[in-house]
C-alpha cells in the first residue's frame, strides 16, 4: 500500500480513525497495566514490611521473656 502524502497515511484509506484509535487504546491499556502492577508491588512490599516488623517484634518479646 502506498500513500501520496502524510495525510493519506494517517487517513489509512478511510480506516484511520479505527486504526489509530486502536493503537491509542492499546497504549492506554498498556500504561494502565504498568501503573497497576507498580501499585500492587508497592502495596505488597508495604504489607511484607509490616509482617516482618510484627514478626521481629514478636521474636524480641519472646527472647525477653
Amino acid at each position: 500500500m502506498t500513500w501520496a502524502s502524510l495525510s493519506d497515511f494517517f487517513a489509512m484509506g478511510g480506516y484511520g480513525f479505527y486504526v489509530w484509535g486502536s493503537f491509542l487504546m492499546f497504549f492506554i491499556c498498556l500504561i494502565g497495566e504498568i501503573i497497576l502492577i507498580l501499585n500492587r508491588k508497592r502495596t505488597l512490599l508495604k504489607q511484607l514490611s509490616l509482617i516482618y516488623k510484627a514478626a521481629r517484634k514478636e521474636q524480641d518479646n519472646e527472647t525477653k521473656a
